[in-house]
């Protein structure tokens, strides 16, 4: 799940003061009530959801999931319908502002990399993309949209666990309730394309149940 916030500097201060800080660190509740009111606040609000299937279909392309995001980026931050002067973006790229260049190379709008020489056409009005680690909790409009990511997120699960019929938990692979979720139902069909496969807990998983008949 990604999302892009857009929100007029002189509102960003507005941010901070409804207590908009990194999802990570907000409950569940709190951050509920922020993601109402952050859509009220910002200019625009966009989400993009990446499900398993299509995260499977890449990486068998060997498209890495970081391309992958940085493709999605794009494509929301080319949806924006105003200008925007600085793009920033949490970078999950071990070198920060790869994922910066990432972005640049796949989005139709004008924008140059903070950090990275390029050239430019004069009179072009560019997007400066600043590409940083933990820029969701540097940045409010960063935390903005991780909240409204996650809360999305959340509500996805919610639908999913009803579809199955199944407790899965958060979904993360630290949570030993979405572990075991998965040890129990990763055979089922249904289930199945629910789950990404190239996932360091799925390969233990099924290794696990090879080891299970020695």
């Amino acid at each position: 799940m990604i999302s892009l916030v857009a929100i007029k500097k002189e509102r960003e201060l507005g941010l901070s003061e409804i207590g908009v800080r990194d999802s990570k660190m907000l409950p569940r509740e709190r951050r509920e009530e922020l993601f109402k009111k952050i859509n009220k606040v910002a200019s625009e609000v966009l989400v993009d959801k990446i499900y398993p299937e299509e995260i499977n279909r890449a990486m068998q392309s060997n498209i890495s999931l970081n391309e992958l995001e940085a493709v999605r980026f794009s494509k929301l931050f080319d949806q924006l319908d105003n200008h925007t002067s600085v793009l920033y973006l949490d970078s999950p790229d071990v070198i920060a502002h790869k994922f910066g260049l990432r972005v640049n190379i796949y989005s139709s709008k004008p924008t140059m990399v903070v950090g990275v020489k390029s050239e430019r056409e004069k009179g072009t009005k560019y997007t400066k993309i600043v590409a940083e680690h933990k820029a969701d909790s540097r940045y409010p409009v960063v935390s903005a949209a991780s909240i409204i990511a996650k809360v999305t997120r959340d509500n996805e699960v919610k639908v999913l666990e009803e579809e199955l019929g199944i407790s899965v938990g958060s979904g993360y692979p630290s949570d030993q309730q979405t572990i075991n979720a998965v040890k129990e139902h990763f055979k089922n069909q249904k289930f199945k394309r629910y789950i990404r496969e190239y996932w360091v807990t799925m390969d233990a998983i099924k290794q696990q149940k090879i080891d299970s008949f020695y």
